[in-house]
């Protein structure tokens, strides 16, 4: 179990503000301060350091908030495993992003299903940065991510590497012939949500081309895959999607590919977990078996 004062110092780090970790708390100010008092004499170093009404990590307190973390999170799962000694059925919590949860790995996921038919499976699907939370608080043990995260505070695997294409209706109706990303500004672009990794990679691409993504004459955000490729059928506009969500679009050509000279774009799904948990082996037994065909 946590000590209770490493649970003040990630409710701090949380708000980066000692009266709201105090009202979260319900304990008063003083005491708050009296636990970062306690830990910081105990580990002989500044975790704090003022900055306004606010608080920032030092150095020393971003290592101690990445290894609590990590500790809050291993505790998480280890109480999940004494609770599956006295139920007798184990389970799997991950989540994963919303392309990778409906095209990438229902085919291996079932594979693991049949493999062991007592263990009880909970998938939840969000985009990147909504995962990353999950992860920080308990709610899911690891997920697979096609988003960008800190590699300081989260262990990976390589997935899988997809392409990631613009694609339209075969009757879409250009405002200029596309030969060239910004032939394309001039369309309507139907696109995921901030904060989801489609989006993320498309953005983080129009950066490396000195672009945004407002160069678009117009931006439709849906959260959706399979609504956003309704609408693109329907010659509402463009979009850019993993190729392995519109495989079958393509095969019976409902929509087809935008080829660009200028662009080509490919990206990694990666499989992620708190950096640094006991449960490594645990998270990599898993990484390979979701892996298999």
């Amino acid at each position: 179990m946590l000590d209770f004062r490493i649970a003040t110092f990630l409710v701090v780090c949380k708000h980066m503000n000692y009266t709201k970790a105090a009202k979260e708390l319900n304990i008063t100010q003083p005491a708050v301060s009296q636990h970062i008092k306690y830990l910081e004499e105990y580990y002989g170093v500044k975790l704090f350091f003022s900055q306004g009404k606010r608080v920032q990590l030092t150095p020393a307190g971003e290592i101690l908030r990445n290894t609590s973390m990590t500790m809050q999170h291993d505790e998480i799962h280890l109480a999940s495993q004494l609770k599956s000694l006295t139920t007798l059925q184990k389970t799997l919590v991950f989540g994963a992003t919303l392309t990778i949860g409906e095209y990438s790995i229902p085919k291996r996921l079932s594979h693991y299903i049949k493999e062991h038919p007592d263990t009880r499976i909970q998938m939840q699907i969000a985009n990147t940065f909504d995962l990353l939370s999950k992860i920080e608080d308990g709610t899911i043990d690891f997920a697979i991510v096609e988003g960008y995260f800190q590699k300081k505070e989260y262990d990976s695997l390589l997935y899988s590497r997809e392409d990631y294409i613009p694609v339209v209706s075969p009757d879409y109706e250009f405002q200029k012939e596309p030969f060239v990303m910004s032939d394309l500004f001039q369309e309507t672009l139907i696109t995921r949500e901030e904060g989801s990794g489609t989006r993320e990679i498309l953005e983080k691409t129009l950066e490396q081309q000195n672009y945004n993504i407002h160069d678009f004459s117009k931006i439709i955000e849906i959260g959706n895959i399979n609504t956003i490729k309704s609408l693109i059928k329907e010659s509402c506009g463009i979009t850019f999607l993993y190729k392995a969500a519109v495989l079958d679009e393509l095969k019976h050509k409902t929509l087809k590919e935008i080829k660009l000279k200028d662009t080509s774009i490919s990206h990694e799904f990666t499989f992620i977990w708190r950096k640094g948990s006991v449960y490594t082996s645990y998270y990599k037994k898993i990484f390979n078996e979701l892996r298999m065909p």
